[in-house]
């Protein structure tokens, strides 16, 4: 399962730097988003109240043990720039409601849960945190910092326990950096949109597979289900056509800075669309569109035969059912009518000789 998240708005006036270190792409596993979703029920449900944990990440050699092509040493990633966390576990955190700047983070139970998951699976390092957010708040720079005594540079990933839209994935990856005006003014810290995707490997697949079993409606049929797919793509395309469309409606304006890198990948976009003024990719289409509505007719006329051959065979089937419920009454009446008759002639026997009886009776007394 993959999915990708791309950030689709910008702001031209702050250059961030993107150095060798940092990472520009985060893949989170499902067990993380099952444990961080467990946490939330045990701790804060039903509450305004959000939940903190630690993020786990191997940061294995290139083909050791997976494919995801990550670190080949401590403290740095591969060539693309990809964090792969694995795992994940919750830490005791506090907050004020009516003060942001007031929270509390337990180090000792951070520290020794690491020493035993370590002893575990030594390759699985702190690779940052996660917050059930939904949103960034105030004092997430100060936490930030806080794990920075665990690694470099900590990935925050906000995971929404509660999504609201059905159509995107329920993460959003940042990592800090520092923003470095034009203006000369003092840099400050601020988050960095990382592009999120939801990856797992082949055991974690069979085991999403198994718990979806669960909640899977098996009276769908697999058409429908395609057909469910096929809607949600095109909901999602639309969703993201329209934020592409406003972003380029606030630059038309004037409320928004012109973002270099999104208009080229907006152009970018626009030159893989193909040119539909060709003929020969217009036959192509047309030939395509013709086989496959060949096959969807020749399949709907095979559907219809079978059906009235089944129509046919059921009506068989109910006559004959028919004629052996009649012969089967038949015989039973055949059967009762004997009976009475059999029981009629020995009643009529046993009357006979009782006459019988009495007249000689009456003879013999008469003697």
């Amino acid at each position: 399962i993959m999915a990708e998240k791309t950030e689709t708005a910008g702001d031209a006036a702050t250059k961030k730097p993107n150095p060798a270190s940092l990472p520009t792409n985060a893949i989170v596993h499902p067990l993380v988003l099952l444990s961080a979703t467990d946490h939330y029920v045990r701790v804060a449900k039903d509450t305004s109240k959000r939940v903190v944990g630690v993020l786990l990440g191997a940061k294995e050699v290139a083909g050791e043990r997976d494919s995801w092509k990550l670190a080949t040493h401590e403290g740095q990633y591969s060539s693309q720039d990809v964090v792969n966390i694995t795992n994940s576990f919750a830490v005791p955190f506090e907050e004020d409601d009516k003060d942001p700047k007031i929270w509390f983070l337990d180090h000792n139970y951070l520290e020794n849960m690491f020493a035993m998951f370590k002893k575990v699976n030594a390759r699985e390092k702190i690779v940052g945190w996660y917050s059930t957010g939904p949103k960034i708040r105030s004092a997430d720079l100060e936490i930030n910092e806080v794990f920075k005594k665990y690694t470099k540079n900590p990935v925050l990933v906000i995971i929404d326990v509660q999504p609201k839209d059905e159509l995107g994935i329920p993460t959003d990856a940042y990592v800090a950096v520092d923003e470095v005006k034009d203006d000369g003014t003092p840099t400050r810290r601020s988050f960095q949109h990382l592009s999120s995707e939801i990856g797992a490997e082949e055991a974690e697949e069979i085991g999403v597979e198994h718990l979806l079993r669960d909640i899977k409606d098996t009276t769908v049929s697999t058409l429908a289900e395609r057909v469910n797919a096929k809607l949600a793509s095109l909901k999602g395309l639309k969703a993201r056509l329209q934020d592409i469309h406003a972003y380029l409606e606030a630059v038309a304006q004037g409320s928004m800075p012109v973002n270099h890198e999104i208009t080229f990948l907006i152009q970018e976009i626009f030159n893989l669309l193909p040119n539909l003024s060709v003929e020969e990719l217009v036959r192509s289409f047309s030939v395509k569109t013709n086989d496959m509505m060949l096959v969807i007719y020749i399949s709907s006329l095979i559907r219809s035969v079978i059906a009235l051959h089944n129509l046919i065979n059921n009506k068989i089937n109910l006559k004959d059912a028919e004629n052996d419920d009649g012969k089967d009454e038949k015989k039973k009446k055949e059967e009762k009518e004997k009976q009475e008759k059999e029981a009629k002639g020995k009643d009529g026997k046993e009357d006979k000789d009782k006459d019988a009886k009495e007249k000689k009776g009456k003879e013999s007394k008469g003697g």
